[in-house]
């Protein structure tokens, strides 16, 4: 079956021309005016990928992905005419998985889809359990972490983060390589996506998130994955 967007956007123009051109791509896609009416859809069919505006009337977008992540794990793009960065940060530490700046090209946002749908995919199918130490184990099958006893989920990308770094233990991986590995060689130098998720990545596993003991800073160059 072909994967289901759901087209989150307050212009109407904008979302029958979104909505043509995915389903030339033979995705389904579903829309919505605003971010309550995107909730219901998202609650009632099987979505696959969410496109979100963020100024929209009812509810913006930064509420709609924050109750969109309280729901589920479905890849988020954020298609906004804010340019600053730091809203685009904003945008990935509510949970977004990517974003474009409007005006924007067609063909990005489609690779930008293929992208995020590939890395969902590659997630579902990785299996193992790895125990990490006495603290931690990393249920890569199930997309969760057991921390000191206590269950966690993670996020697609959260484990494919983590998996690149189990994989390569102890290695220095550069900040292009994890982009690369993680989101696609398209991504290679948009160091802010690595940072927000090592920063969530920390929170979830270190024991003091302000002085990590897994997750190592190599200034300049990445990060390393030790075993304390």
């Amino acid at each position: 079956m072909n994967p289901t967007i759901l087209i989150i956007e307050d212009a109407v123009d904008l979302a029958d021309l979104l909505r043509c051109r995915l389903e030339n791509e033979d995705y389904g896609v579903l829309t919505a005016r605003d971010g309550i009416e995107g909730l219901q859809l998202l609650q009632r069919h099987d979505i696959h990928l969410v496109l979100l505006d963020i100024m929209m009337p009812r509810m913006d977008g930064w509420e709609t992905c924050r109750r969109i992540r309280e729901l589920c794990d479905v890849p988020i793009i954020i298609i906004t005419a804010l340019t600053d960065e730091m809203q685009a940060v904003r945008g990935l530490e509510l949970g977004a998985d990517d974003y474009v700046t409007k005006p924007f090209s067609l063909l990005e946002l489609s690779a930008r889809i293929r992208a995020a749908l590939r890395r969902t995919r590659q997630a579902v199918v990785t299996n193992g359990a790895i125990k990490v130490d006495d603290r931690l184990l990393v249920d890569l099958k199930a997309c969760r972490i057991v921390v000191a006893g206590e269950t966690l989920e993670l996020s697609p990308t959260e484990l494919k983060i983590l998996k690149c770094f189990l994989d390569n233990r102890g290695q220095v991986l550069t900040h292009q390589h994890l982009l690369s590995a993680v989101w696609g060689w398209e991504y290679s130098d948009q160091t802010d996506y690595l940072k927000v998720y090592i920063h969530h990545l920390r929170k979830k596993l270190e024991p003091e998130p302000q002085k990590p003991a897994y997750i190592m800073t190599e200034r300049g160059l990445g990060y390393r994955f030790q075993i304390p």
